[in-house]
């Protein structure tokens, strides 16, 4: 064989490698989502925190899912102003999330970005978190309509009953 020929064969067999690895390893990204977890689907607000009134600050949520995506307002409230009052507006402020979750065992798992209160991309520059969000709930199902989110970096649960039930109508992505 000539050094010529058996060079062309050699880049036509790493080529057909590449192509090979390349294929299994990669995937098309579903064009709708996914139907996730049937008992979530619909609003689930919380209340009220156990001793919120001798509490400092403290945190109220309100969660939407909506098939495989969620959407969340945390409604922060303190008796102590930590920052700017542009901000904090005299101690009560909101913080909104979108994403998507999924849940293995009686683990849910959301991941998505901070973002502005019409799901909007939220300016870094602006007040409070901005960019990624992860976080991950014990969750324990109560009733059908109360469920209790017990996040693996914060003390107090989220106990929340279901405003509105919804059911899974896939969207395109």
């Amino acid at each position: 064989m000539s050094k010529p020929l058996s060079f062309c064969f050699s880049i036509v067999a790493f080529g057909f490698l590449l192509l090979a690895f390349s294929l299994n390893s990669c995937s098309l990204n579903p064009d709708t989502q996914k139907p996730g977890e049937k008992y979530v689907q619909g609003e689930w607000q919380q209340d009220s925190v156990p001793a919120q009134k001798r509490l400092v600050a403290y945190s109220l949520y309100n969660l939407k899912f909506s098939c495989d995506s969620f959407f969340m307002k945390i409604s922060s409230f303190s008796k102590v102003n930590y920052g700017s009052d542009t901000c904090m507006n005299r101690g009560h402020w909101a913080e909104y999330i979108k994403g998507t979750y999924s849940q293995k065992l009686d683990t849910l798992h959301l991941k998505g970005e901070f973002c502005n209160a019409d799901g909007s991309y939220k300016d870094e520059k602006g007040c409070f978190r901005s960019g990624d969000y992860e976080e991950y709930f014990k969750v324990k199902q109560k009733t059908d309509s109360l469920i209790q989110f017990a996040s693996t970096s914060n003390v107090i649960p989220i106990n929340a009953h279901l405003i509105k039930r919804t059911s899974c109508v896939p969207k395109p992505l």
